[in-house]
């Protein structure tokens, strides 16, 4: 791409690679240099806690708070009743207001991390689009809103046309929600002066509806950009795990394993990585990127404590360093570990390593445990576990035992709960 930005947000998204489309990049850029240019991305309450594969989103956001302008949290409070459809092969679960609720509580203390939040024309606003779509009128919609979409072009979008190739089943109700979706860039544009949409690339369908139907109603001239759809090196999408979603919020997932799914980065998507989700200058990630050999664990360990750091704090982030140290440096018994305490009643006469393995989360049960023993994955105090059939007593737990799956997931098992 040949296009020279002259506003700073640009500017960065592009150098740190969070760029992969525009709708106008002379009319947004534009529109930066001239004044605060108030920024949405929406996130649909379907779950208690944002995962790492929000994260890059929520970057962006925060640049864009740090190079002067305003974010705009719009949390899905109206379309979650809905359910996003993109790129799904089945209808979502739908949700009560309740769940819904609680959910936008959970994800706002992860917000407040990242972005300032306040009254001040930079500050960040949280905005739920329940505010307008609660209270819709089903006429007045289509006749207002609905009579600007064309079905043919709704049903060449990429997302809607994958359901249907494959003949899986689009309820009308799913069909819906790129109108509601539309329906929300126009609100945000009336009620908060908002004139761009951020998203993952497969958002793009959507923004572009959004805009096309501001145009329409309004006049008015707003823009659209999309960040890249992330993979690993090694093609996983990026923010699984072994363990399923790598969650932001404490209670679902301990600081000590988020720092460790960062240290534990390929070497390839190191330098990347420090670019999208740290603040480090870009000169100091391509340096940091292109060690090689056992250099570049050093780079994972800055990588992992300055995303942690910017998440849970710096006191988590040396916490989860000095644990890590602990555990593979020194073979010791780390105090910030996943922990599983046992009372005496849970060991009774005694209780099989593999039942410790699964309720210790390094297993998801009984049969994967007695695999990963019998492949030699597992090790007790750092010792290979070959029995499957190990019984444990109550005099084995008189001290904390460790308990590890491969080289990089552990727990502690005591007594004491």
């Amino acid at each position: 791409m040949t296009y020279h930005p002259k506003s700073e947000f640009m500017a960065t998204m592009m150098e740190r690679g969070f760029l992969a489309d525009c709708t106008d990049y002379q009319g947004l850029d534009d529109a930066l240099t001239r004044g605060i240019v108030p920024t949405y991305i929406g996130y649909d309450a379907t779950a208690q806690s944002l995962h790492v594969g929000h994260l890059l989103n929520i970057m962006m956001l925060r640049w864009l708070q740090k190079t002067g302008h305003k974010p705009i949290t719009l949390m899905g409070g109206g379309t979650t009743k809905v359910g996003d459809p993109s790129f799904r092969s089945d209808e979502r679960p739908l949700l009560g207001p309740e769940q819904i609720d609680a959910n936008i509580a959970g994800m706002q203390r992860v917000f407040a991390n990242y972005l300032n939040y306040g009254d001040g024309p930079q500050d960040a606003i949280m905005i739920n689009n329940a505010e307008w779509l609660d209270g819709l009128n089903y006429l007045e919609f289509l006749r207002d809103i609905g009579r600007h979409f064309s079905v043919n072009r709704m049903l060449s979008f990429e997302s809607v046309k994958s359901r249907l190739d494959r003949e899986q089943s689009l309820s009308f109700l799913e069909f819906n929600y790129m109108i509601l979706q539309a329906y929300d860039f126009l609100e945000l544009n009336r009620r908060y002066g908002c004139l761009l949409q951020m998203g993952g690339s497969d958002q793009w369908g959507n923004i572009i509806n959004g805009i096309d139907l501001t145009r329409r109603v309004l006049d008015h001239e707003i823009y659209g950009l999309t960040s890249p759809l992330l993979t690993t090196s090694d093609g996983r999408k990026m923010g699984k795990s072994q363990g399923g979603a790598v969650w932001l919020n404490a209670d679902m997932l301990s600081p000590y394993e988020f720092w460790q799914f960062w240290r534990n980065t390929t070497d390839a998507d190191t330098g990347r990585f420090l670019k999208l989700y740290t603040e480090l200058p870009v000169d100091e990630c391509d340096r940091l990127g292109a060690l090689e050999g056992s250099e570049i664990n050093a780079a994972k360990i800055i990588l992992a404590n300055e995303v942690t750091t910017l998440l849970h704090g710096t006191e988590a982030a040396q916490t989860a360093e000095a644990t890590a140290r602990e555990v593979f440096e020194k073979g010791g018994v780390g105090d910030d570990l996943p922990t599983l305490a046992l009372s005496a009643d849970d060991v009774g006469d005694g209780i099989s390593i593999v039942q410790l393995i699964v309720r210790a989360g390094l297993a998801g049960s009984g049969k994967e445990a007695k695999r990963l023993i019998a492949e030699n994955g597992a090790r007790i105090d750092d010792a290979p576990l070959t029995d499957a059939g190990m019984m444990i007593d109550a005099a084995a737990l008189a001290n904390p035992i460790k308990l590890s799956a491969g080289k990089k997931r552990h727990a502690i098992v005591k007594l004491g709960g």
